[in-house]
């Protein structure tokens, strides 16, 4: 009896641990570019997602043609600059990550790139690192 009773409370405890942990899960969300034109509407929905969720963990990671606003002196359709609103991010700790292989195969030098994004090898590869070795989610806006 006094056995099934301990067993009891072990599994109580367990539970009431597991519950406690999955309350204080950081949400980490990884927001995949791969065409600029999508840019500003990205940055945009990054801003929302902060609004809404101030504590997450975003990365934005870029390849292709998403790395352009992401270089320096990048501007959007309307000619606002996009350096201004990746500071603005940043500092609320946003990271942003740009693509090595896109930035060799489109002979962009490394020293074009904003000082805020990081340059990683590959923008796929460190998409899936991030989903599969690190739990984040995905979006693609």
């Amino acid at each position: 009896m006094k056995m099934l009773k301990n067993a009891w409370i072990l599994i109580l405890m367990c539970l009431i641990c597991s519950t406690a942990f999955a309350g204080e899960r950081e949400e980490k969300i990884v927001y995949h570019i791969s065409d600029s034109i999508f840019a500003t509407q990205a940055l945009n929905n990054v801003r929302n997602h902060l609004k809404q969720s101030p504590k997450a963990k975003i990365v934005v990671v870029t390849h292709g043609a998403g790395i352009d606003f992401l270089l320096e002196d990048a501007k959007d359709k309307n000619g606002n600059p996009y350096d201004i609103m990746v500071q603005e991010l940043a500092a609320k700790k946003v990271e942003f990550r740009v693509c090595n292989n896109t930035l060799t195969g489109r002979k962009i030098d490394k020293s074009k790139v904003l000082p805020e994004a990081t340059i990683v090898p590959s923008g796929v590869a460190e998409i899936s690192r991030l989903q599969f070795q690190e739990g984040f989610g995905y979006i693609k806006p």
